[in-house]
C-alpha cells in the first residue's frame, strides 16, 4: 500500500525561518528547493538578481537534518512562468501525496507563480503564506526576517490550465522542424488541415474517434470543427495561438503568452516522473 508523503514546495530566495519552520512543524517527507542559478538567468540575458545567500548551505543541511529527503532544483526565479512550470510538474508528479507549497520564500515574482500554480485545477498543491516575527536585514548576508508568527492556508480560485491536447498543439506550433512532414512546400506557419493531420499521427484524444477521409487531399469538415471547439477556440479566447488568413489558407501561429503557457504545463505530455531527480 503506497503511503502519502508530505511534499513542501519551496522557492529559495533570502529567508530562513519562513522556510524551515513549516517544514519542521509539519513533519515534511520530501522537500524541493526551487534554487535560484545564475546559469538560468545568464541564458534569457537578463541581468543577474538573484545571487545566492550566504546562509544557504546552512540552510540545507538543518533541512537535510530533519527531512528524509531534500531536492533541489534549477529555476528562474525572476520569470513567473519558470516557477509555474516547476511548481505544476512537481505537483503532477506527486498527484498521490500531499503537495504544499510556500509562496512567501522568495519575493513576489515567485510567489505569483507558485500561486497560480497552486490555481491550477489539475494541480492539487496547497499554497501557504509565512508570516514572521521581524523584518531586520537586507537578505544577502543574514536573513530578510527572522522568527515566524503564523503560517496560514491560501485561499486559491480555481483556473484552468490548457488540456494535454492544447499542449501538444502548441507543442507542434513552436517547433518549425517538424512542419516540413506536414507539407513540403511550407511557406508560412501550419494551417488548420496540418494539425488535423499532426493531431491524428499522435493519437491525441480530441481526434481519436475521428477517422481519415479515404481521399487524404479532401475536406474533413468535422474534423475542422472539433479542431476549433476542443482546441483552437480555448487557445485563442486565451491569447495562445493567432489563426489568420493567408491567401487561401488559415493559419495559426503560436504568441509569446503561448509560448509561456507552453513552458508551464508542457508537463502534461510526458508520463515522466523525477522521482530520482534533484541531488539529494
Amino acid at each position: 500500500m503506497d503511503v502519502v508523503k508530505r511534499v513542501h514546495v519551496v522557492p529559495v530566495g533570502y529567508e530562513f525561518d519562513r522556510i524551515l519552520e513549516p517544514i519542521r512543524d509539519q513533519r515534511a517527507d520530501l522537500v524541493y528547493l526551487l534554487e535560484h542559478e545564475p546559469d538560468v538567468k545568464a541564458a534569457t540575458g537578463r541581468t543577474e538578481s538573484n545571487p545566492p545567500a550566504e546562509y544557504h548551505d546552512e540552510l540545507r543541511a538543518e533541512l537535510e537534518s530533519i527531512v528524509p529527503d531534500v531536492r533541489s532544483r534549477s529555476c528562474d526565479l525572476g520569470d513567473v512562468y519558470d516557477v509555474l512550470g516547476d511548481v505544476t510538474t512537481i505537483a503532477s508528479n506527486h498527484a498521490a501525496d500531499s503537495v504544499y507549497v510556500n509562496v512567501s520564500s522568495a519575493g513576489t515574482i515567485a510567489a505569483i507563480g507558485a500561486t497560480i500554480a497552486c490555481m491550477d485545477v489539475s494541480t492539487d498543491a496547497h499554497a501557504y503564506y509565512v508570516e514572521p516575527s521581524t523584518y531586520a536585514h537586507d537578505g544577502t548576508t543574514e536573513p530578510a526576517s527572522s522568527g515566524v508568527e503564523t503560517t496560514e492556508p491560501i485561499p486559491t480560485y480555481p483556473i484552468e490550465s490548457p488540456t494535454r491536447d492544447q499542449v501538444a498543439i502548441m507543442e507542434f506550433l513552436r517547433e518549425p522542424s517538424a512542419w516540413d512532414g506536414y507539407d513540403d512546400a511550407r511557406t508560412s506557419p501550419p494551417k488548420k488541415k496540418d494539425l488535423i493531420e499532426y493531431a491524428r499521427d499522435r493519437g491525441l484524444s480530441f481526434m481519436a474517434d475521428r477517422r481519415p477521409p479515404e481521399n487524404r487531399a479532401s475536406e474533413d469538415k468535422g474534423a475542422f470543427r472539433v479542431l476549433d471547439t476542443h482546441v483552437l477556440d480555448p487557445l485563442a479566447e486565451d491569447g495562445y495561438v493567432t489563426i489568420e488568413s493567408v491567401g487561401r489558407r488559415r493559419v495559426v501561429e503560436l504568441t509569446e503568452q503561448g509560448e509561456n503557457a507552453y513552458r508551464a504545463f508542457k508537463h502534461k505530455l510526458s508520463d515522466d516522473r523525477m522521482d530520482g531527480e534533484g541531488r539529494s
